[in-house]
């Protein structure tokens, strides 16, 4: 089989290498998944280059998120040969191959209306924003989401899931083409933050009030400008800092205006608590299925073309997800 291997530490079209190796062998608790679609994500090309905060032995496969089929089980393992499932692959072995072996915990069945390509790109983005809106922020009908980067991979799963919920969502977006992507997704509002003040378009949406639940996984200046718009009980929620700089969180200002900074570290609480991983899978996949959620997918790459789609995503000008299909 073909699979990508990291043999040095550098960009990713100077260390990755497709190579052919053999199919994997099947462990006691593990299954054999042929996999035909994968995700990308920016923190693949942070372990390329060795800046990611898990660093693997030499050489291995990156590639946290995948689809396909199950064809070998292992001892002890309930899911059946031909079962189409996600999955989640730990490294060094990543899913960037054309077969992986996973632990049976770390793959999750999909329907069959369900299209490969938008099961690779549909878990850690949409079981992160179904937490934060959920868990941390309780997003009731009625209420009005901020979202930023909404055109984005967590940001477009955060208008839908909010859509889904009932409440008013505003999105912001750089760009004309972003704007009308968050409003095809849903979006009541979509803000070209490049050429208006959210803040002011906030307020005079809410007459003044703010917004109730504010989705900043861009930190920053972002964050700052966050503050300035959010309602009294409000709730910012902190997803991550794309924009590259952590913001400082003043707490008198928290308390004066009485809102709540929430952390989402969706990461620790699957593994804390897989049992709830599981619950959320199921319910996304019944929203779904009602078509209230649908990934947004910016463009599909050969596995032959994984250098150049890292390179594409490493220059942020993207919006939802980059695929990888794999045919045999």
């Amino acid at each position: 089989m073909q699979s990508w291997k990291v043999t040095k530490l550098g960009e990713p079209k100077e260390v990755l290498a497709l190579q052919e190796v053999p199919v994997p062998s099947v462990e006691p608790g593990k299954v054999l998944m042929e996999v035909e679609a994968a995700a990308l994500n920016f923190f693949d090309i942070l372990l390329c280059q060795g800046k990611y905060q898990e660093k693997p032995p030499l050489p291995f496969t990156p590639g946290s998120e995948i689809s396909g089929v199950v064809r070998d089980v292992g001892e002890g393992c309930n899911v059946k040969i031909g079962t189409r499932v996600l999955g989640t692959p730990g490294l060094p072995n990543g899913g960037l191959s054309e077969y992986v072996v996973i632990p049976e915990h770390s793959v999750y069945e999909i329907p069959d209306s369900m299209s490969s390509s938008e099961a690779a790109g549909i878990f850690i983005t949409y079981q992160t924003t179904y937490y934060a809106l959920h868990h941390r922020a309780n997003l009731k009908t009625g209420e009005v989401l901020l979202v930023h980067a909404g055109a984005g991979g967590v940001g477009s799963a955060a208008i839908q899931l909010g859509k889904a919920i009932g409440a008013k969502v505003i999105a912001t977006a750089g760009g004309a083409e972003k704007v009308k992507i968050c409003q095809q997704l849903g979006a009541d509002v979509a803000i070209d933050y490049t050429r208006d003040d959210f803040v002011d378009i906030v307020k005079k949406e809410t007459n003044g009030r703010g917004a109730d639940v504010i989705y900043d996984p861009v930190g920053g200046d972002v964050f700052d400008k966050s503050r300035k718009c959010i309602a009294f009980d409000g709730r910012i929620l902190v997803i991550g800092f794309a924009g590259g700089r952590i913001s400082d969180a003043p707490v008198n200002h928290a308390l004066v205006k009485n809102y709540s900074i929430v952390g989402v570290h969706w990461g620790l609480f699957a593994k804390l608590y897989p049992e709830r991983v599981k619950e959320i899978h199921q319910k996304l996949m019944n929203l779904y299925e009602q078509r209230k959620i649908h990934p947004l997918i910016y463009r599909e790459f050969d596995l032959k073309e994984v250098p150049e789609a890292l390179e594409i995503l490493a220059e942020r000008k993207t919006y939802g997800k980059l695929i990888v299909t794999i045919s045999k």
